[in-house]
């Protein structure tokens, strides 16, 4: 018999390229024995025990324990032991951690999603239609905290989607209650109304959310129409100056009429007050000397001729008193002057 040398040489070359069969491994799986296989097997199992009954709660945080999937417990912060996964399942919900929602805007701080993606959905969620028909672009801020972790787990299917429908139903009920400018300069009025409608509604909800705060940013009109808006702006302004200005004068002048008109209505009564006041007392007066009069005829009448001319001679001022008989006047001439000087 002959033989085929080169194809014989060949299949020796090719034999260390073929793959180890099936059954070769298995052979030498079967040789191969780990040292204390039971005891590292034992340590496996026990280790997987052990990381699925003990677990840890931060301080920011509770646990929420559910056994076959029905809520059974609350765990507090710490070491806590439950039964085994497959068995009670924990989820760790944090309470004292503050969250943000943002409508209207994106955030800029680095690390911080905003809660709308594009620019588009940012100019829908803001645009908002005023009390008086105008149309304003508010931007804001929701911060809350979980407060009940049963319900904020157990209640809502999706909280933080109702969380924010309830919030943008909130704001645009407060915004059309308001005129452009009260939207504009009432930011916190805004946001304390605004965030008492939402906590009402979420309770209502059972989200087990505490509003913390709501956060009015910058309000504006669209940019298309902001030219306009600020033109109506400033002549609203032109007509309030206009208005306090004449306030001003109407200030200024009324109450100085109303105060002449009151001085001389005073006046007038305290003349009259005067006047009747004197006639009563010359009355008086005249009453109470007629009566002396009539019983002492002679001695009031003389009394009045003296009372006349004391007070008459004061008002006479120089008096020359001269002799009836002189005859001649010219020596009286000089009377009242000395040395030169007129007395």
């Amino acid at each position: 018999m002959t033989w085929d040398w080169e194809k014989l040489k060949q299949q020796q070359q090719n034999k260390g390229n073929v793959p180890p069969q099936m059954d070769e491994i298995v052979k030498k799986i079967r040789k191969f024995k780990l040292p204390g296989g039971p005891i590292l097997i034992f340590i496996i199992v026990a280790l997987f025990f052990a990381s699925s009954i003990f677990y840890t709660v931060a301080v920011d945080e509770v646990g929420v324990v559910q056994r076959f999937g029905k809520y059974l417990r609350i765990s507090q912060p710490g070491l806590n032991f439950k039964l085994p996964a497959g068995i009670e399942k924990v989820t760790k919900v944090k309470v004292r951690r503050v969250y943000k929602e943002e409508f209207g805007f994106r955030s800029e701080r680095a690390g911080e999603r905003s809660r709308f993606a594009s620019e588009s959905e940012n100019t829908n969620v803001s645009l908002m239609l005023t009390g008086d028909l105008n149309v304003a672009l508010v931007p804001w801020i929701v911060q809350y905290r979980i407060s009940d972790p049963y319900n904020y787990l157990f209640k809502v299917q999706d909280v933080r989607g109702l969380l924010t429908d309830m919030a943008e139903a909130a704001m645009r009920l407060v915004v059309g209650d308001r005129s452009i400018n009260e939207v504009i300069s009432k930011r916190e009025e805004m946001a304390d109304e605004a965030k008492l409608l939402l906590q009402q509604e979420l309770d209502n909800a059972e989200t087990g959310i505490n509003i913390i705060t709501i956060e009015m940013k910058r309000t504006n009109v669209p940019v298309p129409v902001q030219q306009s808006f600020n033109e109506v702006n400033q002549a609203i302004q032109e007509k309030e100056k206009m208005i306090y200005q004449a306030k001003e004068e109407y200030n200024k002048a009324i109450p100085a009429a109303k105060g002449e008109a009151e001085r001389t209505v005073k006046a007038a009564e305290g003349y009259a007050l005067d006047r009747v006041n004197r006639a009563r007392g010359d009355a008086a007066r005249f009453t109470a000397i007629y009566n002396e009069y009539i019983h002492a005829k002679d001695v009031t009448k003389r009394r009045l001729y003296l009372e006349t001319l004391r007070d008459l001679f004061p008002k006479l001022g120089q008096k020359y008193i001269i002799d009836a008989d002189q005859k001649n006047l010219l020596p009286l001439l000089n009377l009242g002057k000395q040395n030169g000087v007129e007395k």
